[in-house]
Formats: structure tokens, sequence, C-alpha cells
């Protein structure tokens, strides 16, 4: 890997696992001072993030000249063009839009094309090399597409001519990569990013846990608490109430209080007044709502609690790396599908730690985690480390 490195991904957005993506990919490569792209420009340091440059401005700068890029996991490979552009427009227009648009895809494709300044379906997965002119080596690492088969046929066979051009290629599932396998493309098994947290930026954290928000709870539960979280669609009232129920019941079980906090702020992610609205309907004194939406914040708040419950993949995977138990919730709308959540459970998870539950069965599923091994967490932990460590390494040698 002797050219440029651009690493690119959604980490152009708020949501704290794509803003975990790049911290960690670079320092794995010790050696570069590697580019961050997405396909908006965007300043998320005060969040802990990076400045991202778009990577139609990376190319012009860029020319004819080699260089490397390496998509840093997500769920890329079903992120079609409408849900990126919405998803990196203010809140307020991503309303307006979802409203004025909705069950008119025609609009959504030709409005998100001119958003992103791209034709592409599946854009995070698909534009590299027609961007950039110059000699290009790609890699794909620990990327899911959970859905692929569900997604419509122009998107599927453009993500599909993609990864069959890549010189490396590694996926986060077993689902994926049977996805991929039934349309002939061979793709290596590796644990997402996220799962070098607690290895390359532990310390970090436990230092942050020390002060700030993190340390005010840590103190206003001196028993511990749960991380909790959940994404906006919990938001309707009835599933707030069942939400808050479930809760009440594990903080009596367990004597743990309960930390609710957002996994990412970025349109279609998770709100602060759903949270708010389930602190108020348990009771009094079972839960605080964090508000800081910093990066290393929110990672030293799941690292110092005792457990993590909610529907973000990246909140169990940082719970995962930190040898901490850990429970994904199941969207009442959803229980018919297989999401990434249960998909990284089932292919990388402990069998007696539970994975995607129904909120109606959230306490009995954290009371069966926080009776998991410790030195069993432990043990998960180091290997999955170890297991992104080689793989990590695997792609910088086909990289060349």
């Amino acid at each position: 890997m002797d050219t440029s490195v651009i690493l690119f991904g959604a980490f152009d957005r708020h949501n704290f696992g794509d803003m975990m993506f790049p911290h960690v990919a670079a320092a794995m490569l010790p050696d570069r001072e590697p580019i961050f792209a997405g396909l908006a420009e965007r300043d998320l340091r005060a969040e802990g993030g990076h400045r991202v440059e778009a990577l139609s401005a990376v190319a012009a700068r860029f020319g004819d000249r080699p260089a490397t890029l390496i998509h840093v996991g997500g769920e890329i490979l079903t992120c079609d063009a409408w849900q990126a552009a919405v998803m990196l427009a203010r809140p307020d227009e991503a309303r307006r839009l979802v409203a004025g648009l909705d069950g008119r895809p025609r609009e959504q494709r030709e409005w998100a094309a001119r958003m992103l300044g791209t034709q592409a379906r599946a854009p995070y997965a698909t534009v590299a090399r027609a961007a950039l002119r110059g000699p290009l080596r790609v890699a794909y690492l620990a990327v899911g597409g959970v859905e692929l088969d569900a997604c419509d046929g122009e998107l599927r066979a453009e993500v599909l001519a993609a990864l069959a051009t890549a010189d490396d290629l590694s996926v986060r599932d077993r689902q994926t990569q049977a996805r991929l396998r039934a349309a002939g493309i061979a793709a290596r098994l590796a644990p997402d990013p996220a799962v070098m947290i607690a290895e390359l930026f532990g310390a970090k954290l436990r230092a942050r846990a020390g002060h700030g928000e993190v340390a005010r709870l840590r103190d206003a539960f001196p028993q511990g608490y749960l991380a909790v979280q959940f994404s906006a669609d919990f938001g309707d009232d009835e599933t707030l109430a069942r939400l808050a129920a479930q809760l009440d019941r594990a903080c009596a079980s367990t004597g743990l209080g309960v930390a609710l906090f957002r996994a990412g702020a970025a349109p279609w992610h998770d709100e602060l007044d759903a949270l708010q609205r389930v602190a108020a309907r348990m009771r009094g004194g079972t839960a605080q709502v964090f508000e800081s939406l910093d990066l290393w914040d929110i990672c030293a708040l799941v690292a110092a609690a005792r457990g993590y419950c909610g529907s973000s993949l990246h909140g169990r995977i940082v719970a995962m790396a930190f040898a901490l138990p850990r429970v994904n919730l199941r969207h009442p709308s959803a229980r018919a599908r297989t999401g990434k959540q249960a998909a990284f459970a089932s292919t990388w998870d402990l069998a007696e730690m539970p994975s995607v539950v129904d909120v109606d069965d959230a306490a009995a599923a954290i009371e069966r985690a926080l009776a998991a091994d410790p030195a069993r967490l432990a043990h998960a932990a180091a290997q999955l480390a170890a297991r992104f460590r080689e793989t990590f390494a695997a792609m910088r040698e086909r990289l060349g």
C-alpha cells in the first residue's frame, strides 16, 4: 500500500458507529496519513468525528494520480441514494422531503442525484471507480448488506458489479456472505471495525468516564447503570410505555439505573424527545437522559455501563468490545425480518447472549445477559479483536 490512502464511508453524518470507523482504520495505519472522504463535505470534529471531504473534491485534487480506497465498514451495500441523501440533509429539511416525496420513488431518485451529484443507486458502495480517474485499488472492509436480496434489481446489479472488481472484500456477517456467494462473489468474514474500540482507545475512554456527563451518571447510580438507546421509530406512545415498563422491571430486579442516550443524530436515527418521554414514564430516580453527542462521550458511557440494551448494532458491538452484557431491541414492525443486529450476533456473539428481542421481552433478556460469565465475555472480546487484526493485515497484503 504505497499510494495515497482514502478512507471512504458514511462518516459524513452523525452516527456513532460510522464515526468510529475512520478512527479505527487510521489507528491501524500508523505509518500513513489517510484522507477521510464521504459523499458530502462535513466537519464533525466538534462531535468527535473527522473533517470529511466529498469524494468528488478528492478526485478533482488527485487527477490521474494512483490511490488506494478503503470502504470502511457499515451497511453500505443496501443504503440507496435516497436514504443516503436524506441522512445528509438537515433534520428540518429531511422531514419536509420525506413528507413531500413519500411514495414517489422517481422523484426521490432525481432529488438524491442532484443532492449527491451522482446517478449511482448505492453511492456509498459503488462510486469509487467512476470518481477517481487514476490507477485505483479498492477494498471493502467488513461491510454489510443483510437485505441485499430485498433491494431493487438495478441497485443489486450495481452493487454486485462494483464488488466483482474489488481488490479485497470482507463482510461482517454470514448472511451477507451467503448473499454474495449465491451471486458468485467470494468474500471473507471479518468482524465490524468497532470491535477494536476497547483495544485501541480503552485508556482514552476510561479517562473520559472520570469527568463530564459520564462521571455524573456514575455518581447518580453508584450500583451501576444500563446504557439504553433506541431509534426514532420506537417513539410512538404505546411502544414507549411498554419499554418504560420493561426498564422499570429491569431496574427493580437488578438495582441498576438507566442511562438513556442517542447513538446518532442524523435523520432517521435517534431523537432526544423520545428518550425524555421514556424517562418521564419510569419510576422516579431510575433513569437519566444523557445528552452529549460527542463520539467519545457516547463510547465512554457504554464502556462504563454494566450492560447495553438498544436498537443500535454499534451499541452492541462496543459492549462486546468491552466484554459487557448486551441485548438488541426489535421494533414491533420488524418481527419478520432478520436485520443486521441479528445477523451480526449470530455470526460473532456467544450462544448464551440474547440477540434481538421484542420490547416486551427486554427485562427478561437483560437479566439473562447480566448472568453471563465475565471470563467468557472477555475471551470473546479478545478473539474478535484478534480476528479483525488478521483481516486488516490480510487486506494490506492484498492491496500491496
